[in-house]
C-alpha cells in the first residue's frame, strides 16, 4: 500500500496537483492541515481511494477534527497537524499522543520542516510543506511483508 502524505499546502494548488500527478499509484492520501480548501479539492476529485484529514491552525471554519486515528494497510496511523501538541518546541508530545493510540505511525505538520524518524516501534513523519519552491511530500509505503518504509519527496529540485 502507497500513502501519499500531504501537509501546509496553504492555498498552493500548483503544487499540492504536481504531488498528486506524480504519485497517481497511490492508494490513499493523507493531508495533515492547514490545506482546507485544497484537501476538499482532493476529497472533491479521489473519490476512489481514501482521503484523510485534519484542521491545522490555518484551517478556520472547517469540520474537519485536528486528530484522526485511522487504519490503512493493517497499520495505525495517528494523524494531526502538530498545533495542539507544540510541535515547533518538541516532538515529545506527539510521540506520547501517537503511543497513547497504539499508532505504528505518526504522521504530522506545522513546522514546514520535512522529516522522517523511526522510534522503539514509531514511524515519525512531517511531509514538510507542499507549498512554494521548497514544496515537498511525504510517501508512507506498508510493503507486503507488512514493514513501512517513509520517504520524503521534494517537488522543486535544482
Amino acid at each position: 500500500m502507497r500513502i501519499l502524505v500531504l501537509s501546509d499546502t496553504h492555498g498552493d494548488f500548483n503544487s499540492c496537483q504536481r504531488a498528486l500527478d506524480a504519485q497517481t499509484n497511490a492508494d490513499a492520501i493523507i493531508h495533515c492541515g492547514d490545506g482546507k480548501a485544497e484537501l476538499q479539492y482532493i476529497k472533491d476529485h479521489y473519490t476512489d481511494i481514501p482521503v484523510i484529514g485534519v484542521c491545522g491552525n490555518c484551517d478556520f471554519h472547517t469540520k474537519q477534527q485536528p486528530v484522526e486515528v485511522v487504519e490503512l494497510g493493517g497499520k495505525r496511523f495517528f494523524v494531526t497537524h502538530g498545533h495542539l501538541y507544540q510541535a515547533k518546541y518538541t516532538l515529545s508530545n506527539l510521540v506520547y499522543a501517537a503511543r497513547e493510540q497504539k499508532a505504528d505511525v505518526l504522521l504530522f505538520g506545522h513546522t514546514h520542516q520535512a522529516m522522517t524518524d523511526y522510534d522503539e516501534g514509531l514511524h515519525i513523519m512531517n511531509p514538510g510543506s507542499c507549498a512554494g519552491y521548497f514544496a515537498s511530500y511525504g510517501i508512507v509505503e506498508i510493503t507486503p511483508k507488512g514493514e513501512i518504509v517513509t520517504n520524503i519527496v521534494k517537488l522543486n529540485t535544482r
